[in-house]
């Protein structure tokens, strides 16, 4: 019997880990955008919050969120408890499902192209991340 409960709770602690790496990960992103975000909307580079952005803007919006994704997926993949590119690919999916339905909600409020391209960024940002973590601790 405490055998099975061993088993039991190590499993449950990887499910934990797991789960924490992709939640930190989301929240590096997350947190990452939305404070560049503002920090551009003070310095006066983004227009007054209410008013559209530029394609310019939507583009440099749209690169440093590229960047952000990748790091996010590379930490979710550096926390992991085991199998690094699963955790990176699952934050991917994760993206995806949140980009998606946030487009479907706010469609025709901004240009289609920006939140398309978000929605396209979400899984090649976290193959980049665990190939980036795979990269940086091959031999180890």
């Amino acid at each position: 019997m405490a055998i099975q409960t061993t088993k039991t709770t190590t499993r449950l602690r990887r499910l934990l880990r797991s789960t924490a790496a992709v939640l930190l990960g989301f929240i590096v992103i997350v947190s990452l955008s939305v404070g560049t975000d503002q920090a551009l909307h003070m310095l006066n580079v983004y227009p007054p919050l209410g008013l559209p952005l530029s394609d310019a803007l939507l583009l440099v919006a749209l690169a440093y969120r590229i960047v952000y994704g990748v790091a996010g997926c590379y930490i979710a993949a550096w926390l992991a408890p085991d199998r690094p590119m699963q955790h990176a690919l699952a934050l991917g999916v994760l993206g995806l499902f949140l980009s998606t339905a946030g487009t479907v909600a706010m469609w025709g409020v901004g240009p289609a192209w920006y939140s398309l391209a978000v929605i396209a960024i979400a899984i090649p940002c976290a193959w980049a991340g665990g190939v980036l973590h795979r990269a940086s601790h091959a031999g180890r």
